[in-house]
């Protein structure tokens, strides 16, 4: 069975064009959805639950289920454990064929080494600073900026929240706060620190 999926960005986009590709290619079934990739994206976790063994997700572009290539490389993952497979309709990605199961574990690699890089020079960075005389202390929140690079390294897969608390110098529970306010806005952990706060206490 082909399930599609269809996202646009804003409320003010329309999934239409989508929608018509899809259908145009035998798919009868679409979960649709308007909002960020950096969202909860409801539908597509629907789409995902409903696939099993056989059947293939059908999408128009990778960037329409995907985030980043870590967050497609776990779509992935969670397909192939249910004996399901993706297509896209625009690029060259199909792991129904051999071709498309080795295009994919070459993004893989790819990607390991896009983390490998991307770790090796935050702790160049860091080091760097150090020797220049900068320390880090315990703070209560992240600069704006440290909050956007925060969440850009766990996304990509290059650091753990835990290894982001200690590089940046702060608690966990600031680093879960920065990265749930941008990919998991509803996570109950943000309505326990916000209740916390709300009584005077610390997150």
């Amino acid at each position: 069975m082909l399930i599609g999926y269809a996202r646009v960005s804003t409320l003010d986009q329309d999934t239409a064009l989508q929608r018509d590709a899809l259908a145009a290619h035998g798919v009868r079934r679409v979960f649709t959805e308007s909002g960020s990739g950096v969202g909860p994206r409801p539908e597509l976790q629907r789409a995902l639950a409903t696939l099993g063994r056989g059947d293939t997700l059908v999408v128009w572009k990778l960037d329409r289920v995907a985030r980043s290539l870590p967050d497609l490389l776990s779509i992935q993952g969670r397909l192939k454990a249910a004996g399901s497979c993706i297509r896209s309709l625009t690029e060259p990605l199909d792991t129904t064929s051999p071709f498309g199961e080795f295009t994919f574990q070459v993004l893989g690699a790819v990607a390991q080494l896009e983390r490998s890089m991307i770790r090796e020079r935050v702790m160049a960075g860091q080091a760097a600073a150090r020797a220049r005389g900068k320390r880090w202390g315990r703070r209560r929140a992240l600069l704006p900026e440290d909050e956007a690079c925060v969440v850009s390294m766990y996304m990509s897969g290059a650091c753990t929240m835990e290894e982001l608390a200690d590089l940046w110098g702060v608690g966990l529970g600031t680093i879960k706060c920065a990265i749930y306010r941008v990919i998991r806005p509803d996570a109950p952990y943000l309505t326990r620190v916000r209740s916390s706060g709300s009584r005077g206490g610390t997150p």
